[in-house]
């Protein structure tokens, strides 16, 4: 059957893609619908085709789900920031457990049954300490603050996103307030001008404290005491307020020099009984609740006597080293931002922790390096390496070095399940046996899902 752009079928949703959208079949072509739950049946209008799958969006949900639910958000249809706010929790939790196991399946070859029960919360909303808002105009000429709808640079307002904490909306609002006061014009990145591009805040989730940085396509930003009043008059909390001076024609945030407003430049928080100073560029996990549950595993899946040197790669603020350090002889982060070294090592001044030594590079360089320099020395072996890397996954250097090296025990801890899969089938053909996989949802209403893996040394 050929369809055509808008035309209307009726279909039911029989699974669901690793990118959140239903999956039906009609006389053998099969669709992906955005917005939908497995056991719906749907009426749904063509979008896109190709030549044997379709795209389309769904006009009318004909018999809902028994895992269907009303998406909390009135904007989470529009935003797409949560693919999965449609389904029950418990559905959530299945669909990432499944997307964890079908990788290692499909990807990486192993032959696994289930994974161990994934990692949830008890109130799957509320939980990021971080979230960006990009600021713009709205059709009708007014300052908003948002998020980018799915694939596009288009603000959807949400000023009050059930991600994130209360707080956020009011500092949003008294930011908006600001600059429309001052005159002060948002960001247009396609004629590259106005001031305002972002706001970043960070909650410290067992402290309190609170950070606000906005980004801007300025040397300065005008009248900024008179920000900073309103701000802490919006926001008890706040702690320090920063800009970020980003000029460049780019799609990376964070991409310039940080300048201290008010405070210290940054927060602090306390995960697992450990005390974490966060500047604004360091890499902190956004979850902070299960963040101490994912690193509790970790640490379980690390097997630390007390007697161990650990390397730690991609440590970001010292996280995971120093949930490490407490258990292992020594512990050696790597990580390629130098500010979050900075805090790393501070992180372990803070915590009276004298066992963990910090390196500023790239972990596919350092480590290597680090190898050849130590290499029969008597604190040259290595007994564990945990590796917590970007989305992308380990680079294929890191990943040979690692097998070189050969530690007992080496941890995963991933973000993206395919790469996970990627990584874990060269180690596997590489003397390494796949021990335990735990998944872990750090978020919520997203497809996207953590994970823990330990793997041990064959031979």
């Amino acid at each position: 059957m050929i369809y055509e752009k808008n035309e209307e079928f009726e279909t039911e949703i029989t699974d669901i893609s690793d990118e959140g959208s239903g999956i039906g079949r009609t006389e053998g072509f099969t669709w992906f619908i955005k917005d939908t739950v497995p056991g719906d049946k749907v009426r749904a209008a063509c979008t896109k085709l190709k030549k044997s799958y379709g795209y389309a969006r769904v006009v009318e949900v004909l018999t809902p789900s028994a895992d269907r639910r009303d998406p909390k958000c009135p904007k989470a249809r529009a935003c797409g920031g949560c693919q999965l706010q449609q389904m029950s929790y418990a559905a959530q939790l299945k669909f990432k457990e499944n997307r964890v196991l079908n990788a290692l399946k499909r990807i990486g070859g192993f032959d696994i049954d289930k994974t161990e029960p994934i990692i949830g919360m008890e109130e799957p909303f509320r939980y990021r300490n971080k979230a960006i808002y990009p600021i713009g105009r709205s059709k009708d000429g007014r300052i908003i603050a948002g998020f980018f709808a799915g694939r596009t640079h288009s603000i959807i307002e949400c000023e009050d996103c059930l991600l994130g904490y209360e707080e956020n909306k009011d500092i949003l609002k008294a930011v908006i307030s600001f600059m429309e006061e001052e005159h002060i014009e948002p960001y247009d990145e396609t004629a590259h001008c106005g001031t305002v591009r972002h706001v970043m805040i960070r909650k410290g989730h067992n402290t309190g404290e609170i950070m606000v940085c906005l980004v801007i396509n300025a040397d300065r930003l005008k009248a900024s005491d008179r920000l900073c009043k309103r701000l802490l008059a919006a926001a008890p909390g706040i702690r320090t307020i920063d800009i970020c001076i980003n000029k460049n024609r780019t799609n990376v945030i964070m991409d310039g020099l940080v300048v201290n407003l008010y405070g210290d430049g940054y927060i602090e928080d306390i995960v697992g009984g450990v005390r974490f100073k966060i500047s604004p560029r360091s890499f902190f996990q956004v979850n902070s609740v299960q963040m101490e549950r994912l690193y509790a595993a970790a640490l379980e899946f690390a097997e630390l006597t007390g007697t161990e040197n650990v390397w730690d790669l991609y440590c970001g603020v010292g996280t995971i080293s120093l949930f490490l350090a407490g258990k292992a002889k020594k512990v050696l982060g790597v990580e390629i931002v130098p500010e979050a070294i900075e805090d790393a090592r501070e992180n372990a001044v803070i915590n009276n922790i004298d066992n963990a030594e910090f390196y500023v590079g790239r972990a596919e360089e350092v480590l290597p390096r680090w190898h050849e320099e130590h290499k029969g020395k008597p604190d040259g072996h290595v007994d564990v390496i945990v590796v917590d890397p970007p989305r992308k996954g380990c680079d294929i250097k890191c990943l040979k070095t690692i097998v070189s090296i050969a530690p007992k025990r080496v941890v995963y801890v991933s973000c993206d399940p395919a790469t996970l899969a990627r990584d874990l089938k060269f180690l596997c053909s590489n003397g390494y046996e796949l021990k335990r996989v735990k998944p872990c949802d750090m978020f919520p209403q997203t497809v996207h899902c953590e994970c823990v893996v330990k793997l041990e040394r064959k031979f």
